[in-house]
């Protein structure tokens, strides 16, 4: 059912040869050609300009209609420096410091253990300097430090792979949801490199952790409409400043999954950019569920009875997550699975929706439209229902799971630490599709889909891997 038409057409086609093969035997064709070369056939010079006009003009309007290709150059991830990793051990031991100076409960305590030990995350995970120290430091300078330490890094070796001068970026996105200063963080970036005075910037705040594919649509969006542009995009989150010291569980969540990470990435609109292009963006589907209270509210910053920061966790966040995975999936079902998906699919709604069966929803098999899954490292539950739900294979979700063990949930740019693993410990080939998939406040549910051109260059060792351990005897156990 994949190839339908083409195995419809070919029938004729093969018809067609054996007539044309027919007439040959024949001598018909001999005959036809001789007749039309015996006949004087008189074209005016107006009909004669005026389909020349005709076929510039469709010529003209087809190139000026077609839309030019977004390309990934290369991208770089962040890895933390050495003393700055957080053990489990460590993690509970600072946490039972905290329990003495009356800052967390003993019930608090062994809350954040237990969510510890069942989160997924291993002991290699990093935190920024200012939570590194005793006394921890959430200072307005720190959180700028944990920036510019992130941000600044990724950048440099991102142009630095891609051989982009930082005067040669027209377009630059940078997202972080939790912490926007003045000047804001892109700025930093623009001041840092010495961009030009005309780069088109923006900072994209508050949108969770699929921000990263937010930022991805935007500049695929201003590359449609900027020919020949160079555009980079910077995902992050900074934690220095949202690190809860409160009692109230709901909050206390993300202290023990989230971890300080970010990527940059260099994307390109020339077609001549495709000879040193790993991959080209071949859609971006993004779902807001923001509409319904309880999708709004089950990621909500705020602060608790003791006025303590923090970020809220609803209990129904998987059942939330499972709603906006549907309503995305039912968008980039269309764009990307073969027609025999299809129609398994359009015929299980019709039965259930028209005749009322009593038939369980048909769940397209993905599988074959995609080989490679980026499951963003939410949380060991967020990966586990996708895998469920999706019905995708161990080894298709073992990235997903290596880089949550690695490190923890480094929000919007998780998406980019699955793909150098698969890239490292995998490899992928020339025309291989790649689904990034990520979920944030709001309640968001977006993907990216991409298309390695480059199987030379998308076998690229990462450093964020190269010195990693133990991650899949982990994972298994």
């Amino acid at each position: 059912m994949t190839h339908a038409l083409t195995l419809t057409l070919a029938p004729f086609a093969v018809m067609g040869v054996l007539e044309l093969v027919s007439m040959y035997h024949a001598g018909d064709l001999l005959r036809l050609w001789r007749s039309v070369r015996q006949t004087e056939v008189t074209i005016s010079l107006f009909v004669f300009m005026t389909s020349c006009l005709m076929l510039v003009g469709i010529l003209a309007t087809y190139f000026a209609k077609r839309v030019p290709p977004v390309y990934l150059l290369g991208y770089h991830c962040y890895k933390g420096r050495p003393h700055l990793k957080l053990s489990q051990e460590l993690f509970m031991k600072r946490t039972k410091a905290m329990l003495k100076e009356g800052v967390f409960t003993k019930e608090s305590v062994e809350f954040q253990e237990k969510v510890l030990k069942r989160g997924g995350l291993g002991d290699e995970t990093y935190v920024p300097e200012g939570l590194a120290q005793d006394p921890v430091d959430t200072s307005m300078e720190a959180a700028r430090e944990e920036a510019r330490e992130v941000l600044f890094s990724c950048v440099d070796e991102a142009l630095r792979k891609t051989n982009t001068k930082p005067q040669k970026v027209d377009i630059l996105v940078v997202n972080c949801s939790l912490f926007n200063p003045t000047p804001s963080l892109s700025a930093m970036i623009v001041n840092r490199f010495k961009m030009r005075t005309n780069t088109i910037t923006y900072n994209l705040a508050g949108m969770g952790c699929s921000a990263g594919v937010i930022s991805i649509g935007l500049a695929q969006q201003l590359l449609h409409l900027h020919p020949n542009s160079t555009a980079l995009v910077v995902s992050t989150e900074n934690i220095t400043q949202n690190w809860y010291f409160g009692n109230e569980k709901s909050m206390m969540i993300p202290n023990c999954l989230f971890r300080v990470g970010g990527a940059a990435m260099v994307l390109s609109n020339r077609r001549l950019d495709r000879i040193r292009a790993k991959y080209q963006l071949m859609h971006v589907v993004r779902t807001h569920m923001g509409q319904d209270d309880a999708h709004y509210q089950c990621v909500y910053q705020q602060q608790d009875h003791d006025h303590n920061t923090g970020v809220y966790l609803s209990k129904n966040l998987m059942k939330i997550a499972g709603h906006a995975l549907k309503a995305n999936i039912t968008t980039l079902g269309p764009l990307v699975l073969p027609l025999s998906e299809q129609i398994l699919f359009f015929a299980n709604l019709v039965a259930r929706k028209v005749f009322k069966s009593q038939a369980k929803p048909y769940i397209p098999d993905f599988k074959l439209a995609f080989e490679h899954f980026c499951i963003h490292t939410g949380g060991r539950g967020v990966i586990d229902a996708i895998e469920k739900q999706l019905e995708l294979t161990t080894d298709m979700v073992r990235p997903s799971r290596e880089t949550l063990l690695r490190y923890g949930n480094v929000s919007s740019s998780s998406i980019w630490y699955v793909l150098s693993n698969i890239e490292t410990k995998t490899g992928i080939k020339r025309g291989e599709r790649v689904w990034q998939i990520a979920f944030g406040s709001g309640f968001k549910c977006n993907s990216a889909v991409w298309k390695c051109v480059n199987e030379r260059l998308c076998n690229e060792r990462h450093p964020c891997w190269l010195e990693a351990s133990g991650e899949e005897t982990a994972c298994e156990d």
